[in-house]
Formats: C-alpha cells, structure tokens, sequence
C-alpha cells in the first residue's frame, strides 16, 4: 500500500499498479528524500509528472501545497489510476491527468501551465520493456523539455533513472546541478541555462 508521506493529506492511501504489470512505482524512501531536497521549491509551484504512473510524485507535491499538478501518462490502466487517485484525494480543482506519449514532443503542454510555464518538472521513464530489455528515454525526453521552453527559468528538473543511463552531458539549454544514487537507482537534479 502506497501512502502520502508528508504536507495536508499525510498517510493518506493511494491506488497502486498490479505488480505484474511493468510499472515499477517510486519507492517511499526516494519519494521522501526527493521532497526533502525540493521542499524550498513546492509551495505555489505549478508541478509536471512525466511518465506519472500512479501518479504518486505529483500527488505527494500537492499534499505539500503545489498549487497545480500535471500528469502525462500513456498507459491506460495507469491513467485510471491517477484519476482514481485524484479523485479520491479530492485534488480534481488543482490535478490535470493527460493521456499522451512523452516522447511525442512536450510544447503542447504550456497550454496546462496556464501559459506560465513548469516550476518543477519530474521525470522517472521506465527502465525495462516488459521483454527485460533496456530503455533509455531520459536524455531524450530531457532534450524534448528543454526544446519545448516549457520549463520556467528558475525550474527544477529531476530524472529517476537507473544507475546504467547516462544523462549527460545534458542537452542544451541546460545544466546539471546534482545527483544522489539510491542502490541501482539514481536520481539527477537541472536546471535551465541562465540567458
């Protein structure tokens, strides 16, 4: 059972994914140290979750007082279930939930920021298919995101990923600002390039 950690809805349960589907959600212990690292940045802030899953990061952002979640997600199962948990959360003034292809381009996304832009972008794509084999989609969705200017200048962005994918040099237009490693998972922190 998945839970909120922290912020109004602390301990609150949130539908998950069968484990035989090939969803490997977030685990708590990152999700609490990743918030950790991002609390000078939620409050107020206009949230993207790339690759949403359960939708649990972008949740657990408006229970610490994000004023706007949005969550683009392409599998379907995965999609109920953030809206399940929107809905259950009672979040649906404040959460989007959009059915789409990551990999398809992300500057139609601004519409959702109300055309201000992303204060915190997060991004776990999947590690595996489901015949075990490797994918590596974070550099190119990084790529897709700074491409799109959908990012505000103070923006952070965060990638989950596993230890084996390379995610710099990063693309340009931005810079690397931190990284923590989590046993075979590690978690890397941008920022947009100053003009």
């Amino acid at each position: 059972m998945m839970r909120i950690i922290a912020g109004t809805h602390k301990g609150r349960s949130i539908f998950s994914i069968p484990k035989d589907k090939f969803v490997k959600p977030i685990s708590g212990r990152i999700r609490q140290s990743l918030f950790d690292m991002l609390r000078p940045y939620i409050t107020g802030a206009v949230f993207l979750d790339l690759y949403a899953g359960t939708g649990a990061v972008g949740l657990e952002a408006l229970s610490r007082g994000a004023a706007k979640a949005v969550f683009v997600e392409k599998d379907g199962l995965c999609m109920k279930t953030i809206e399940k948990n929107i809905a259950q959360l009672g979040f649906g003034e404040r959460a989007k939930a959009l059915k789409a292809d990551v990999l398809s381009g992300l500057k139609w996304l601004e519409h959702y920021s109300d055309y201000k832009g992303y204060d915190v972008v997060f991004m776990g794509p999947p590690y595996r298919t489901e015949e075990n084999l490797p994918l590596f989609y974070s550099l190119e969705t990084l790529t897709l995101l700074a491409d799109a200017g959908i990012a505000n200048p103070g923006c952070t962005i965060v990638v989950q990923h596993h230890k084996k994918e390379p995610v710099t040099p990063c693309p340009a237009g931005l810079t690397h600002v931190r990284h923590e490693r989590y046993g075979d998972t590690d978690v890397d922190f941008f920022r947009p390039v100053k003009r």
